[in-house]
């Protein structure tokens, strides 16, 4: 057994999995402030798939780059949530194809049978509720990184 090397700690492209709450609770933080167009949600029901073509922030890179002085950097991501029984959306204008979301956070309200709901809350009080007959969700970055737009780090008011 070696210690670890500098090469060994090379940045890669994340490809996360999360089966419990606690899990989703890494994921959540991960994509907090990830933007897409509503265009870019994809519901199959027929394989019990709903999926996101996101634009995440890189939170995991935050501190490099200020440490750095380099721009804030985000990612193509897709978020995968399998298992999922039924979809319901609030306050989404679902026909505006020009509709850019932000998403805040994503929590889970577990049944007594392992099934439940999952919770997508976005910016501006809307919303996507899931049925799942269990906590199955993915995230993986599937481009390489690029400046954001805006140059900065999502701010967000006390």
């Amino acid at each position: 057994m070696s210690d670890a090397s500098f090469h060994d700690g090379r940045e890669a492209p994340l490809n996360l999995g999360a089966f419990s709450s606690e899990d989703l609770e890494v994921i959540s933080t991960l994509v907090q402030d990830a933007v897409f167009p509503v265009s870019e949600m994809s519901w199959r029901p027929k394989e019990r798939r709903f999926a996101l073509l996101l634009n995440r922030f890189r939170w995991e890179d935050k501190p490099s780059a200020e440490k750095r002085g380099r721009p804030f950097e985000r990612v193509q991501s897709l978020l995968v949530i399998d298992m999922v029984l039924g979809v319901a959306s609030q306050g989404i204008d679902r026909h505006d194809k020009e509709l850019i979301m932000s998403l805040l956070s994503i929590s889970f309200e577990p049944s007594e049978d392992g099934a439940g709901h999952l919770l997508l809350t976005l910016a501006g009080d809307g919303s996507l509720r899931l049925k799942a007959e269990a906590l199955e969700v993915s995230l993986r970055d599937v481009t390489r990184p690029y400046v954001a737009a805006a140059k900065q780090s999502p701010a967000h008011g006390d």
